[in-house]
C-alpha cells in the first residue's frame, strides 16, 4: 500500500521560511515522480513542484520559482520542499502525491503565513 506522510507545516510570518517533508512507503521510490500540491480555502488544488527521483529533474510552478526548492533523500524515501520568502498568499494545505495521475496523496500539512 502506497503511503505518503507530510510534516513540517506551521505558522510563519511573511518573509519567513518553512521546510516540508514527505516520507513515502509502499512504492519503488527511485522509479517515481513525487509532487507537492497546495489547496487554499475556496480555491482549487494546484501544483507547486515535483521531482523525478530517478534522475533528479525538477519542475516548479511560476509562483514557486526562486523561492521554493524541492529535493529528495533516497536513504529516507523522502521528498522535501524548502520554502523561503513566504507570502500570505502561500497559505494553504500542502500535500505530496505520486502515481500516474498523482492520485496517491498524503493527508496534507497546513501552512499559514501571517502578514
Amino acid at each position: 500500500e502506497v503511503q505518503l506522510v507530510e510534516s513540517g507545516g506551521g505558522l510563519v510570518r511573511a518573509g519567513g521560511s518553512l521546510r516540508l517533508s514527505c516520507v513515502a512507503s509502499g512504492l519503488n521510490f527511485n522509479a517515481r515522480a513525487i509532487g507537492w500540491f497546495r489547496q487554499a480555502p475556496g480555491k482549487e488544488r494546484e501544483g507547486v513542484s515535483c521531482i523525478l527521483n530517478s534522475e533528479g529533474s525538477t519542475y516548479y510552478a511560476d509562483f514557486a520559482k526562486g523561492r521554493f526548492t524541492i529535493s529528495n533523500d533516497k536513504a529516507k524515501n523522502a521528498v522535501d520542499l524548502q520554502m523561503m520568502s513566504l507570502k500570505p498568499e502561500d497559505t494553504a494545505v500542502y500535500s505530496c502525491a505520486t502515481g500516474r495521475s498523482y492520485d496517491y496523496r498524503g493527508q496534507g500539512t497546513q501552512v499559514t503565513v501571517s502578514s
